[in-house]
């Protein structure tokens, strides 16, 4: 009988090669939540948060939810609380624990009579959590010649008042926009 040679099977992948697929971003949304991104106003509210994975593809569906939370305010008010809004998003995403994989930041909104607050919660800073940490951030003139780096300038220009938490680990960062009715 001649020798023959056995090899082993490669391990499959625990993952099959899969098609490119394009999920409708309701997909991600909890039936008892769809009003927080319909766009339109929904009812007096004092607070809505929503946990939103930290990938920029989500970018609609957080544009969505900003809008809704105030649909019943006037458009320069609507563009500018989505721009902040989206800002801080970003943020949470480039520049902390929430932009790795399968990680999230979370978005809390409080109304009152006289203005919208908007919190984003994040993972903190990347690399080694320092649990004590504590590093304030700083809106900085951007270099005029730079492609980044003027986000928390226009958060600071923009809004009527802003900070953070200054908390390396958890880093919470909001804006407030008061308003008129």
């Amino acid at each position: 009988m001649p020798a023959t040679a056995t090899t082993t099977p490669e391990a499959p992948s625990p993952l099959a090669a899969m098609p490119a697929v394009t999920v409708p971003m309701t997909a991600f949304v909890p039936d008892r939540l769809a009003h927080y991104f319909c766009g339109r106003f929904t009812g007096a509210f004092t607070k809505r948060a929503f946990l939103f994975p930290g990938d920029h593809a989500f970018t609609p569906l957080v544009r969505a939810f900003l809008d809704t939370c105030v649909a019943e305010h006037g458009a320069d008010h609507r563009s500018v609380f989505a721009l902040l809004g989206l800002e801080l998003a970003k943020n949470a995403i480039d520049h902390t624990r929430s932009g790795g994989p399968e990680n999230t930041y979370r978005l809390l909104v409080e109304r009152t009579r006289t203005h919208t607050l908007l919190t984003c919660y994040d993972d903190g800073d990347p690399g080694p959590r320092d649990w004590f940490g504590h590093r304030p951030l700083a809106a900085v003139a951007p270099d005029p010649m730079a492609e980044r780096g003027r986000g928390l300038a226009l958060v600071d220009a923009l809004s009527s008042r802003w900070g953070d938490s200054g908390r390396t680990a958890f880093r919470s960062v909001w804006f407030r926009l008061d308003h008129t009715r």
